[in-house]
């Protein structure tokens, strides 16, 4: 199973949108990836963002690279996801 891969549904640990759920549209290089909520269901708007600041879930969705964001609405209606995209994940911030 591929940690990173287009698909992924995973969690944003920092920024604004931290604790929101997140699926991977593409892979744009070794450190970066773009991803969106959708954001009419998890908050999260289509951006780039570092992998350092995701973690990823055991769960992902089949959806081709780049998809828009009503097939990745589609997919997850499908499979029932919708309900486990819009729970806020509580998240930890390290002590400096």
């Amino acid at each position: 199973m591929a940690i990173i891969e287009v698909g992924r549904i995973c969690v944003k640990l920092s920024g604004r949108e931290a604790g929101s759920k997140c699926v991977i549209v593409d892979i744009i290089d070794n450190n970066f990836v773009l991803v969106t909520g959708p954001k009419n269901i998890s908050g999260v708007k289509r951006r780039r963002v570092n992998i350092s600041h995701l973690e990823p879930t055991d769960k992902a969705v089949e959806i081709a690279k780049g998809a828009s964001d009503q097939e990745i609405e589609a997919k997850l209606k499908e499979q029932g996801l919708i309900d486990f995209m819009k729970e806020k994940v509580k998240v930890k911030v390290p002590v400096i």
